[in-house]
C-alpha cells in the first residue's frame, strides 16, 4: 500500500461506481482485486437471475465502505488491529473489537451517506 505525508488520504474519495471502485482497489489494495472481481461477478450473476439490482447496490457500497477505510492509512490499521483481536482475543476482548468494527463501518457508511448495514 502506498504511504500518504501527514496523515492524508491516499487517494480522493472515488464516486461510488464499480469502475472507479476497481481503480480505488487497484491503486490501495491491489491484494484485494480477485475477491473485488469475484464478488463483482457474484452480485452481477445474483441481480441478472433475480431481476433486481439489491445485490450489485449492496457489493457497491460494500466496497466503497472498503475503500473509504483503505485509503485512509491510519484507519485502515486501527481496522486490521481490530480484526485480529476478535480473531485471537478471549470473549470480552473479541466483544470489544467487534463493537469498534462495527463504529468504524457505521461511520464509514455515514461519511458516505450509506444507509446503515
Amino acid at each position: 500500500m502506498t504511504i500518504s505525508s501527514a496523515g492524508q488520504p491516499l487517494i480522493p474519495e472515488p464516486p461510488a461506481t464499480v469502475t472507479a471502485l476497481r481503480q480505488a482497489v487497484a491503486q490501495i489494495a491491489p491484494a484485494a482485486l480477485p475477491a473485488f472481481t469475484r464478488e463483482l461477478d457474484q452480485a452481477a450473476d445474483q441481480s441478472r437471475q433475480a431481476s433486481d439490482l439489491a445485490p450489485l447496490q449492496r457489493f457497491i457500497a460494500q466496497w466503497a465502505v472498503h475503500v473509504h477505510i483503505q485509503r485512509q492509512p491510519s484507519l485502515a490499521e486501527e481496522f486490521r488491529r481490530w480484526e485480529d483481536t476478535a480473531e485471537t482475543g478471549d470473549a470480552p476482548e473479541a466483544r470489544r473489537a467487534a463493537s469498534a468494527i462495527g463504529k468504524i463501518l457505521d461511520d464509514a457508511h455515514a461519511a458516505l451517506g450509506l444507509l446503515a448495514r
